[in-house]
Order: structure tokens, then sequence, then C-alpha cells
């Protein structure tokens, strides 16, 4: 049984759709309603099961009553995505503090508190399990006007480090994904951007941004058996752009 937060759209969509493919169980969780329900609606049209769930991940107390649903529901929670994420352009001589406290919430400490009452209630529940940030090579480079987004995404990389130590006794691995430039509502607006989307090809090897999917295929990876082995790591996946 797993949950994906940022199920509404993007990654987290191409990952709960995945998941559910692959025979899981998906609480699909996001602050956006109408468009999680449509993930839930075509999880169900292709003969999987999900449940959608409205779900601000910086409100410890819903995403408490999330965890809690999908035990009431499911028993138990196996594996955890760390999705719901935000992006903005700012000038850091121009960032506020709101904007700078608006994305590190939903950035670094939504999955601190879904991390934290997922694991603890695969504790519980004694079978271990599997979390999985996504973070974003920002965490490794930065570009302009990203300052806010590459502190967050920094800041995941190295919770989810300190949270695979403390929950290896348990069973419980926990890795990252680092995507490059992937087609998502997230980077529209710069992919819309003639001068912006060349400056991101640039950096690419493939010539060519990610699609969802392949990042989801990610997330399969890292949920399956075949990954047992592996935690604290993040797996980069950007078309070769760390490499240039």
């Amino acid at each position: 049984m797993a949950v994906v937060t940022g199920a509404a759209s993007g990654i987290g969509q191409a990952t709960a759709i995945r998941y559910a493919r692959e025979g899981a169980a998906v609480v699909a969780a996001d602050i956006n309603g109408p468009g999680v329900q449509k993930t839930a609606a075509s999880i169900a049209a292709a003969g999987g099961q999900a449940r959608a769930a409205t779900v601000d991940v910086t409100q410890a107390s819903q995403v408490a009553d999330l965890v809690a649903d999908a035990l009431a529901v499911f028993g138990q929670i196996d594996i955890l995505v760390n999705a719901a994420g935000i992006e903005t352009l700012v000038p850091f001589l121009e960032l506020s503090e709101a904007e700078w406290t608006r994305v590190l919430a939903t950035n670094l400490t939504g999955p601190f508190l879904c991390g934290q009452a997922a694991a603890q209630a695969m504790v519980r529940t004694g079978r271990g399990g599997r979390i999985i940030n996504i973070t974003s090579i920002n965490a490794e480079v930065v570009l302009p006007h990203q300052a806010h987004y590459a502190a967050s995404k920094g800041g995941l990389r190295m919770l989810t480090r300190a949270m695979a130590v403390e929950l290896a006794p348990h069973g419980i691995t926990v890795n990252a994904i680092a995507p490059g430039a992937v087609d998502t509502p997230l980077i529209a607006r710069s992919l819309a951007d003639p001068v912006r989307r060349e400056m991101l090809l640039r950096h690419i090897p493939l010539g060519r941004v990610a699609r969802p999917e392949e990042i989801a295929s990610a997330a399969a990876f890292l949920a399956s058996e075949e990954a047992a082995y592996i935690t604290g790591a993040t797996l980069v996946v950007d078309g070769g752009w760390l490499i240039t």
C-alpha cells in the first residue's frame, strides 16, 4: 500500500498511477482536491485501487489524518513518496521572508511531517517500509532566482540521509530521487519561455526534458525488492545534467 503526495499532477500523479499499475493500493494525496480526485478516478477506471485525499502537507494535523485514514482503510503503509513541491523564481535580493518560508514549508517541512508520521505507522506494524523523497538536481547545482528552492531541496537531501540512518533498524529504507528538468506544471512557465527552455536544454546531454513517467519508473525501482539493500542514496534522473 502506497501513499503518494503531490499526486494531482506531474511526478506524483505519474508515480501513483505507476504503483497502481504494479498492483499497489494507492492513497493519492494533494492540496488540489479536484486534481487528486481525477488521479484516483483514472486509476480506478484502469482497474486499480485508489483513494483520494485532500491534504496540505505543511499542516501536521492534516498529515496525521492522512496517515490515520490510510491505516483505517488499508491496515498498513508500505510506501511513502513525498512528491509534493512548489517552485518559484525570485531574485535573491527581492526574496521575501514569506516566500522563503512558504517554499521551505512545502518542500522540506512537508516531507518531514509525512515521513515521520508514515515511519511511526511502519514501526508500529513492524513490517518495515520504503520512503522516497523527490529532491532535485538543484540540491547540487543552482540556477539564478532559486535560492529558496535550492535550499529546500538541499535540506531534503540531507533529511533523507538522516532518516535512513535512524530508520534502518526498523527495516525502513529512505532514498531520494533527484530529477532534472521534467515536463510538469512545476516548470511549465520556464518551458514556455524560449530563452529559458534553450538554457535548460543546453545543460542536458540527452537533449530533452524528462517525462514524469520516467521519474515514476525510478520510484517503482526504489520501492521494489531489487532495491531492498539501498538506503540513504540519491538516484539522479537528469538526462546527464550533473556530469556536464
